[in-house]
């Protein structure tokens, strides 16, 4: 979820649970929901590392920062800091609170991306994600925004950051409920095609809720399809001139005029298994192996003087714009040494350390 999102998140949070009676040692409110708005963009400070490298940014991104386990750490950090900055040394105990509760409101935005936060960490760097809600989505950040313009009509009232709060977890948790249909409706499909052992999840698309990347996973390949739960007919193809969220809506088909798709973690071509098999077990795939939720072969490369091999992420894959994150490959000339890059959304090799 985009920081700013965050940031109002926690401003609303703030909001909401500010006491309706306050006591001499609670902060004033426009302190507390300023102090809870910059805990809840304050993991995303880790932001920093990529100035260092794409791969420092993949390995250390919602890290140490996201971690349930150090929030009192950054908490207790924050509340000294905002003691300071208010002018209130001896009152840092009454914002560990709303610190708390601001870090927190970030880790749960982030939980409900397909992204992967690890909250574990620095004892584990499993990242969980429940994959309920795209990355930016914009009824999600509507809902915040209203909530907060309400609470300054109603200054006196906490009662709309209350009723914006329960609203947006009544948004997500629809959301869910989607996101169950969306795998019922792959779970039909394995049926129908009778493909045993299979996986079945599904990834939230962008603009619209109802937008779904339905994903069945065998035994190292997929299937894949981009359907709209709600939808009837199919939408035209705007092409390249057509509006941005008209480009990125119109791939999401019925159910029943769904386009499935295939992928393989060692590509569809034999000749090609051997080198992607050595690349993808090769020691500097680690991160991708650990970061890769639906590791896929994208090509192999070869010439007399070099050859690579380049994996994607499923997750990641965007129908409708030419944006590809999180490509990466190993490449060599000759027999030597294999070197990491990762692949540029034009087909440019780019330098990853």
């Amino acid at each position: 979820m985009d920081t700013l999102t965050h940031a109002l998140s926690g401003a609303l949070l703030g909001r909401a649970t500010a006491p309706t009676v306050a006591r001499p040692e609670d902060p004033p409110h426009w302190q507390r929901i300023s102090l809870c708005a910059v805990a809840a963009a304050f993991p995303d400070s880790d932001f920093f590392v990529s100035f260092f490298s794409p791969f420092a940014y993949l390995l250390h991104h919602r890290g140490a920062t996201h971690s349930l386990l150090l929030m009192p750490l950054w908490a207790v950090l924050l509340a000294f800091l905002a003691a300071w900055c208010f002018r209130q040394p001896r009152a840092w105990r009454a914002y560990v609170g709303v610190s708390a509760l601001g870090i927190v409101a970030h880790i749960a935005g982030d939980l409900i991306t397909n992204y992967g936060t690890m909250i574990l960490a620095p004892f584990s760097d499993r990242r969980f994600a429940w994959g309920t809600t795209f990355i930016i989505d914009l009824r999600f950040s509507g809902i915040i925004i209203a909530g907060l313009l309400a609470s300054l009509l109603w200054k006196r009232s906490r009662l709309p950051a209350i009723v914006a709060s329960l609203v947006l977890v009544s948004y997500v948790c629809l959301q869910a409920v989607w996101q169950s249909q969306a795998v019922e409706f792959g779970e039909r499909y394995a049926r129908e095609k009778a493909l045993p052992h299979v996986k079945v999840t599904a990834q939230p698309g962008a603009v619209s809720p109802l937008n779904w990347m339905v994903v069945v996973e065998n035994q190292g390949s997929y299937r894949y399809a981009f359907v709209n739960l709600m939808r009837k007919e199919i939408i035209d193809d705007p092409g390249p001139d057509g509006g941005f969220f008209a480009r990125l809506d119109a791939p999401y088909h019925p159910p029943g005029a769904a386009i499935w798709h295939k992928a393989a973690l060692l590509g569809s071509v034999p000749e090609d298994a051997g080198l992607a098999r050595e690349v993808w077990m090769n020691r500097e795939m680690g991160f991708f192996r650990w970061f890769a939720q639906y590791p896929s072969l994208i090509s192999v490369e070869r010439d007399k003087d070099s050859e690579c091999a380049w994996f994607q992420d499923l997750r990641f894959v965007r129908p409708g714009t030419q944006i590809n994150p999180f490509r990466f490959g190993l490449c060599r000339n000759g027999q030597g040494a294999w070197q990491r890059l990762r692949l540029g959304s034009d087909g440019e090799r780019l330098t990853f350390d």
